[in-house]
């Protein structure tokens, strides 16, 4: 047996709200819309991980989602023209990676990362 796929669940009340954040900002794709749930994702190949954490490093908390990028400065910028709440301001960290924490429209800490 195989995992074929691992899809986060996100509790929230209004699933129309992730438009601009998921799709309009990150370029995600809307795959399902049943109205109470909202499905964001995109057809492109990806590596399957689960993370358990303490942390999510340099002493931050751990965030609800990871959502690697092929242009990091891209996605800050995006970010903070529609401002949304960064919370870790852009950083490369000693591990390889240049990221930013930024809050979604639900509240969730979303990682948004770029590998070095």
């Amino acid at each position: 047996m195989k995992v074929k796929r691992i899809v986060a669940n996100v509790c929230i009340e209004k699933p129309k709200a992730a438009k601009k954040f998921y799709q309009d900002i990150l370029g995600l794709d809307l795959m399902m819309d049943h109205g109470w749930i909202a499905t964001y994702g995109s057809t492109a190949k990806m590596t399957v991980q689960v993370s358990f954490a303490s942390e999510g490093g340099s002493g931050t908390e751990v965030p609800a989602l990871s959502i690697e990028v092929d242009d990091v400065d891209e996605a800050f910028k995006r970010m903070k023209k529609a401002r949304f709440k960064i919370l870790y301001p852009l950083t490369e960290e000693d591990w390889g990676v240049r990221r930013f924490f930024v809050r979604d429209p639900f509240g969730q800490t979303v990682n948004i990362l770029e590998h070095v």
